[in-house]
């Protein structure tokens, strides 16, 4: 049964104190009679938890607060057993906030006649006979004026019980008057009684309105149910028990529904659908790595290749298309998708195996860089300072002599395409299909092998043509324009080596490639890290870099490279016999870049649908590859060639 009358609780502010971070601390209730009901200590104890976070506002307001009237907020409540009541904490805090704690300074300050201001506490409980039974919310402690005498409270909802039953005519409510108007005086007809009982009914219908919504939104019920209820009590009047007891049903309904979709048991880390299941089955028939975390996927084994294209595609008559009603799995994955995947695992898995193989040799000598457009390269080498010349006295400062060698490069577009024919499909090529990508990862790092070993090897061994106007490999001088002094005719040995290495070492850094300038920068001071050998020469380099790899009678080459950094690096592609070179690290001094603008893989791409121009024609699906590639020499100091006649 509910019960709204107009009572409020005064705390006076004379009572309230001031703590240390200019909170105040407020006396909110205490256990006695307030307006003919009576709140025994052990329900004023129970309620403790409901005062934490109740908002406090600037006045009464009978039809809902504005966020103008914010003025704080109630923290931190305990239970005073010496007072037999609720303390709190007061924090100022919203756009009224400076009104309270001006008020609240004066009054606390002010040792003559106060006004009667003081805090007046808004909340809902249940009551048998006069005896509050609980407690139930809080809505509000505000600040007013004039506030009644201790111990009365604002908009309450009361229940009287008689058995299990409540009814209607149990309801006792003390009248609210019109203002001016005092308990029995009217006009003689009953007009103004009349009039306050319809504002009664209107108050009960707003105060149910707003209990409606506050208890819908903290019952955590889906937004559907929400607004079922919302529909079944709005515009009436309703007892509380009969709006719980409905929620409570629709709890019941809810998760009567849900119980099959709540998961019970260990911590889930990963959700896995149909479409990762047919990924993994595809994988594991073509040889390829599964997807990082579907290690633990049981899918049903594949028998082959055409298994997979029916059961996505449902294309049993080999038209190269999709038929919906015929495909056994409605996903968005499609056999072309799938395939690309795997294929894309497996030319990146071959790339590794190849790399362990030696064919990444260039990545150790050389410098890989991503640029974002296909615009020609210019790879820029900025010159250093030679020396600084003396400033006299008064003198001016003049200018330092330096330059840059700008060496340019262009994007070449590699690639092809192999046909994945229905033919193949049909017959079950799985292990073909499986072999094409690893010749194209084969292929890809092939070209890039290629294109590295004939920076040394092209123009009948001396490179390609320097900014400078001098071959990369040359023996003329370094003060001569185009002059590089790198390049040698003598065998590899272990003499040769330190002599190679003593000439790197010594070549000057560039400062301006102007006449008198050229060749008169400070040494490079930087010895070559790899020596760069055909394979018929590479044990000779071996017990070169690795003394303890020599077996002769005499080991001279043991004390030479003792301790010196080196590694032997073998060029598949370099045919002669007895050509060698050095080069330097290119962490430390890179001279050879390789650009990439996709990626240093090839990328692979698969066409196959029945509008594609292939399966119209050709009844093909094709596995294009795509490789964007620059090769260049940006510096050719940390180079040194030998070309033994």
């Amino acid at each position: 049964m509910q019960m709204n009358t107009h009572n409020e609780i005064r705390i006076d502010l004379q009572e309230a104190q001031v703590n240390q971070q200019g909170e105040f601390e407020i006396l909110a209730i205490t256990a006695g009679e307030g307006n003919g009901w009576q709140f025994s200590a052990e329900v004023l104890r129970q309620s403790v938890p409901l005062w934490d976070g109740v908002e406090s506002f600037i006045d009464h307001h009978w039809f809902g607060h504005s966020v103008h009237d914010l003025a704080g907020v109630c923290h931190s409540p305990a239970w005073s057993k010496e007072r037999q009541g609720i303390l709190l904490k007061l924090r100022a805090l919203g756009p009224g906030a400076h009104i309270l704690k001006e008020i609240g300074r004066q009054v606390l300050n002010d040792e003559g006649k106060k006004p009667h201001i003081g805090f007046s506490a808004d909340l809902a409980f249940s009551a048998r006979e006069q005896q509050v039974e609980q407690i139930l919310r809080i809505f509000s402690v505000d600040l007013v004026v004039n506030p009644a005498r201790g111990g009365e409270f604002i908009r309450q909802l009361n229940q009287k019980k008689k058995g299990n039953i409540m009814s209607v005519e149990e309801i006792k409510e003390k009248p609210m008057h019109a203002p001016g108007l005092t308990p029995g005086q009217g006009d003689g007809n009953g007009t103004a009684t009349q009039g306050e009982a319809e504002k009664v009914r209107g108050l009960r219908a707003e105060m149910c309105a707003q209990f409606l919504e506050s208890t819908l939104q903290s019952s955590q019920l889906p937004l559907p149910a929400q607004a079922r209820l919302r529909r079944q009590f709005a515009s009436r009047l309703f007892e509380v028990a009969e709006l719980q007891a409905a929620i409570e049903d629709s709890r019941h309904l809810v998760a009567e529904l849900t119980s099959g979709a709540v998961v019970q048991g260990a911590r889930i880390h990963q959700v896995f659908d149909s479409r990762d299941s047919l990924q993994a089955a595809a994988d594991d028939l073509l040889g390829a790595p599964r997807e990082k975390g579907a290690e633990g996927l049981k899918p049903a084994r594949l028998s082959g290749i055409r298994e997979l294209y029916l059961l996505l595609t449902g294309d049993y008559d080999l038209h190269g298309g999709f038929d919906a009603g015929r495909a056994q799995f409605a996903t968005t994955a499609d056999f072309t998708g799938i395939i690309k995947n795997a294929l894309n695992k497996i030319v990146v898995n071959t790339w590794e195996q190849l790399g362990r193989a030696g064919y990444d040799w260039w990545t150790r000598i050389a410098r890989i860089e991503h640029f974002n457009n296909l615009n020609t390269i210019t790879g820029t080498l900025v010159g250093t300072v030679g020396t600084l010349p003396t400033v006299a006295e008064g003198a001016e400062y003049t200018e330092l002599a330096i330059g840059d060698s700008p060496e340019t490069a262009s994007f070449v577009k590699y690639g092809g395409y192999i046909p994945l024919t229905l033919e193949l499909i049909d017959r079950d090529e799985a292990r073909k299909l499986a072999a094409y990508p690893r010749e194209l990862a084969a292929a890809g790092l092939r070209k890039i092998s290629a294109l590295v070993a004939a920076i040394f090897s092209d123009n009948a061994g001396v490179g390609p043509s320097m900014a400078d106007g001098g071959a990369l490999f040359n023996a003329t001088a370094v003060t001569t324009a185009g002059g590089h002094a790198n390049l040698l005719t003598t065998a590899l040995s272990a003499g040769e080596w330190d002599v190679v290495s003593t000439a790197v070492y010594n070549q000057p850094m560039l400062v301006k490639n102007a006449t008198g300038i050229i060749g008169t920068g400070p040494r490079m001071a930087i010895n070559p890290r790899y020596c760069v050998v055909p394979r018929a020469l590479q044990l000779t380099a071996m017990k070169v870099l690795y003394p303890s790899l020599e077996n002769a009678a005499n080991i001279y080459s043991e004390n030479q490279q003792r301790g010196q950094p080196g590694d032997v690096v073998t060029v598949p592609e370099w045919t002669d016999a007895n050509n060698w070179a050095a080069v330097c690290d290119p962490l430390i001094t890179p001279a050879i870049y390789v650009g990439e603008r996709f990626g240093i893989l090839p990328e692979i791409f698969i066409a196959g649908d029945e509008l594609s121009p292939a399966v119209f024609s050709n009844d093909e699906h094709r596995l294009k590859v795509r490789h964007f590639l620059a090769c260049w020499v940006n510096d050719f100091r940390p180079l040194h060639k030998s070309n033994v006649a």
